[in-house]
């Protein structure tokens, strides 16, 4: 029997120069999950994190935090889908986007992410919607093949691409979107989803835990 926690990164940078920078509270964030793991006994045999600079960054910090004799290694099969590629779509470019309050860039991210994995334009994409699930499936395939537990820092898409396929493996192209959307609009920074594999395969243990963070630290960005 395996156990794989996927950590949300940390709060990043909405409306910097570089999103994929941890803010302060995105650092503490991190390190207080550390701090949380190690108190609950969890001693993984690996942490992975993808290539992003905040993945990478928040399970460094949930690293040093938790004092684990660990180092990270880096998984691309991770990475959060191109979010702003996928917001230029249709617009020139991606000048502005950066300026925009976070209920107008809310409403254009949900517009984009709803054609992407709407099916019918896979050819518009670098990645289309359909590769994405399969590249979060076989990263998790690929964490599963190690022994022990393994601590995953990655985004709010992967994760919810794997919890999308794990409650309903059965869903169609129509339903799969939808699921997926659920679990992303909700998963909250730093926070931990359980997924345990044994004789019965795959289950979703438990989703988005967040207790360890008190409510000023609690963000969605």
């Amino acid at each position: 029997m395996g156990v794989v926690l996927l950590v949300r990164h940390g709060q990043a940078s909405f409306g910097a120069e570089d999103y994929d920078v941890l803010s302060e509270t995105g650092i503490e964030q991190s390190r207080r999950l550390g701090r949380v793991l190690a108190e609950q006994g969890l001693a993984p045999a690996a942490v992975v994190h993808g290539a992003m600079r905040r993945q990478r960054d928040t399970a460094s910090a949930i690293v040093d935090a938790a004092g684990w004799p660990v180092t990270p290694e880096v998984d691309q099969g991770w990475d959060e889908f191109d979010h702003l590629a996928l917001m230029a779509h249709g617009r020139d470019g991606t000048e502005g986007l950066a300026a925009l309050d976070k209920r107008t860039f809310q409403r254009l991210f949900d517009d984009a992410t709803d054609r992407w994995s709407g099916g019918g334009h896979d050819g518009d994409y670098a990645e289309p919607w359909p590769a994405f699930l399969v590249r979060a499936s076989r990263a998790l395939d690929r964490v599963f093949s190690r022994d022990g537990a393994t601590v995953v820092v990655s985004s709010g898409g992967p994760i919810a691409a794997v919890c999308a396929a794990l409650v309903d493996p059965s869903a169609g192209p129509e339903q799969v979107p939808r699921l997926w959307k659920a679990f992303d609009d909700v998963t909250v920074n730093a926070s931990v989803t359980r997924v345990l594999s044994g004789s019965s395969g795959r289950r979703l243990l438990s989703f988005n835990e967040h207790s360890h963070l008190p409510r000023d630290l609690v963000t969605y960005w």
